[in-house]
């Protein structure tokens, strides 16, 4: 998530931070308030049907392949050593891929897409140690494929789609379109779901509820938290998936996975949770921990894993 919400965010962090001129002359300047900084805890491999987990999946956006890499964000993935790595916002077309990660051979099938008609916009990727049975790209609609923001993986028990879903953008300008998107994504996804069960992880550039973001009052009417995309994921999860995080620690506040460059936001976790594993209900009794990987640096995204019995 880059457009539309940075200055609004980093004007509600500063009207929180700040107060008015006024106060600051009556009264003496407080010190600022230590952040509440979310600590991921240990994970849990159990599944609440006692299966022990057999598939970890590590979602990441990257904000920029090229950069990300150069950044060492490879080292992060060998230590985290997930059995499937999807990446979102790689920005980068497969002919400008860096070395580094088409040659990694930890991961010897690799899949990519990319935007077709803008350079440097969108992009997503799979990386897996195990070969799907099939992997398909798009939903099947020229107007969404075009920018290349999915990928869908068939292994021999569920689907796994990874998705950058689009942003509304500054002053809501592509809403409209982002409304249909949610409409003809949601119509996919349940399509797959009757086929097999399903893993969706990704950007999906919304906060679902008040606890997803640091400032809800100030960004009702911002990319990523209008009433439009939170009506879009609800509508989402009642076709019959679940946000696996919220199903694990439904109170966990403070709990982000994107913060704006502005402000010192990540310093101080003003944040927004817009990164999520959704698992179709019939996955749900295998489901172990699903991680917030804070510390993890490299993007303005955090990375996020899933641990599950299959």
């Amino acid at each position: 998530m880059k457009r539309g919400k940075k200055a609004e965010e980093a004007a509600t962090d500063g009207e929180n931070e700040t107060g008015s001129a006024s106060a600051k002359k009556t009264k003496k300047a407080k010190e600022p308030e230590a952040p509440i900084l979310y600590e991921d805890p240990p994970d849990k491999m159990t599944s609440k049907d006692g299966r022990n987990g057999n598939v970890k999946i590590t979602s990441w956006n990257v904000d920029g392949l090229r950069a990300w890499v150069k950044k060492n964000g490879l080292d992060w993935v060998r230590e985290e050593n997930p059995d499937v790595l999807c990446l979102q916002e790689t920005k980068c077309a497969e002919k400008s891929l860096p070395a580094d990660i088409t040659s990694m051979p930890e991961y010897p099938h690799k899949y990519w897409a990319a935007s077709d008609e803008k350079e440097g916009y969108s992009g997503v990727a799979m990386l897996c140690k195990t070969e799907p049975l099939k992997v398909t790209y798009g939903i099947g609609k020229e107007e969404h494929d075009k920018e290349g923001r999915v990928i869908t993986a068939e292994f021999p028990n569920f689907y796994l789609v990874t998705a950058y879903v689009p942003n509304s953008g500054r002053g809501l300008v592509r809403l409209d379109y982002r409304k249909t998107w949610d409409v003809d994504f949601r119509a996919y996804l349940s399509e797959l779901d009757m086929q097999k069960p399903l893993v969706l992880c990704g950007d999906l550039n919304v906060a679902h509820q008040e606890i997803d973001l640091k400032n809800p009052k100030g960004n009702k009417k911002s990319a990523g938290f209008t009433p439009e995309e939170r009506e879009g994921i609800s509508q989402l999860l009642e076709s019959g998936f679940t946000d696996s995080f919220r199903e694990l620690y439904p109170e966990q506040a403070n709990a982000y996975t994107f913060w704006t460059y502005m402000m010192n936001s990540r310093g101080k976790n003003v944040g927004w949770r817009l990164d999520y594993f959704l698992l179709s209900s019939s996955l749900l009794p295998g489901l172990c921990d699903s991680k917030i990987r804070n510390k993890a640096l490299g993007s303005d995204h955090c990375p996020i894993t899933l641990h599950i019995a299959v």
